[in-house]
């Protein structure tokens, strides 16, 4: 495997390492510039120096935004907007001298996860990342699916019983919110305190994470019959929490009643990667897109 430069691009901080041996090396973050000019040279500078650290020979990035990887331009919209809708590919591989392969940040933590995390083995998998919203990425034969308009993954955008959409229902941020508006109580309040006050009894708290993972559970259902993936992976802050799994399985079970000729059940995952699953899949697409 090649010795690879890899950059994760986020919206508070960027991550650098070196993929060497198949180990991460040289690993750590910088503060996200705000400007486009400090951007650039803060990447020379990294590459540079991972030059003299490393015989690398190409750079994986993992990027949010939607990457056309046709174009090498990263479409939509993110917390950076002065990465978007230029080539910026070609720009990175003048600035380094290097071939460059850049990922959404959703498609690369699947990849990671497919390659060599909870998904190793399947060839078809749909995963999920909850955070303040849902997204994620679906994988057929180890190669992610972009979709037509490189909306591949976009989970988060889907209904949920005409209520709402899968962001707005199934996560915790969103749930939080819910419960405020139904109680009055406007102190903050994180989603660790609101799995408490709801173990303590509150039944508006009870509700809205009950209305969280029957969102979740009703998505994952309508992923399982719409793709048939062999695994689906659940990723984000929330996946930290034991109860994520066994309370959208609680939710499924009345799915299954409802729709009672589904018999094909979901075999539900926690992702193996937290902080490198980027890293480690912008490794995985350099491999898919640049030395294949």
């Amino acid at each position: 495997m090649a010795t690879l430069g890899l950059i994760d691009i986020g919206g508070t901080t960027i991550k650098f390492a070196i993929w060497q041996d198949e180990k991460l090396t040289h690993h750590h973050a910088v503060a996200t510039p705000t400007d486009k000019g400090i951007f650039m040279t803060l990447l020379d500078d990294e590459v540079a120096q991972m030059k003299t650290q490393a015989p690398i020979t190409g750079i994986g990035i993992s990027s949010p935004g939607a990457v056309n990887k046709a174009t090498g331009v990263i479409e939509g919209a993110s917390a950076i907007p002065y990465i978007h809708n230029f080539p910026i590919q070609a720009e990175f591989e003048e600035r380094f001298g290097l071939p460059v392969s850049i990922e959404n940040d959703a498609n690369c933590a699947a990849l990671a996860e497919a390659s060599s995390g909870a998904g190793q083995g399947s060839t078809s998998l749909a995963f999920l990342v909850i955070g303040t919203g849902v997204g994620g990425a679906l994988i057929f034969n180890d190669h992610i699916w972009h979709g037509a308009h490189l909306f591949g993954g976009e989970f988060g955008y889907t209904k949920i019983n005409d209520v709402g959409t899968l962001s707005e229902l199934g996560t915790v941020p969103n749930a939080i919110i819910r419960y405020q508006n139904a109680t009055g109580k406007s102190e903050a309040l994180n989603g660790q305190q609101l799995y408490q006050l709801a173990d303590e009894g509150d039944v508006d708290a009870k509700r809205e994470i009950d209305t969280m993972y029957a969102a979740l559970a009703q998505g994952i259902f309508n992923l399982q019959y719409s793709f048939d993936p062999e695994k689906i992976i659940l990723g984000g802050g929330v996946s930290n929490n034991p109860d994520l799994i066994p309370g959208i399985e609680r939710a499924l079970t009345g799915v299954y009643e409802q729709v009672k000729i589904a018999s094909i059940k979901p075999e539900l995952v926690l992702c193996q990667y937290t902080d490198e699953a980027n890293l480690r899949g912008a490794v995985v697409d350099f491999e898919q897109t640049v030395t294949n």
